[in-house]
């Protein structure tokens, strides 16, 4: 993925996370099934935001940003802060 189509792609999912924030906000909160896919948007924005920044810095530093690639979900849920 290039630069556009991983920002397309976290526009769509914040869309859809608005989506059931607005569903749980109107219904008095989210179905298991919807808070696990709630989880899956955080997990996948994160792993977004994650391979946007690895290819900005390669970039930076003069090397293939195409060379960057997507980290398992694990792996950018436990960043340390």
């Amino acid at each position: 993925m290039n630069d556009p189509e991983i920002l397309q792609r976290i526009d769509e999912l914040v869309k859809e996370e608005h989506q059931l924030d607005q569903q749980a906000a109107a219904s008095g909160g989210l179905t298991e099934e919807q808070r696990a896919r709630l989880k899956e948007l955080e997990v996948n924005l994160d792993q977004c935001w994650d391979l946007l920044r690895q290819r900005r810095a390669r970039r930076n530093a003069g090397q293939n940003p195409d060379e960057a690639q997507t980290r398992p979900g694990e792996t950018v849920e436990h960043y340390l802060a």
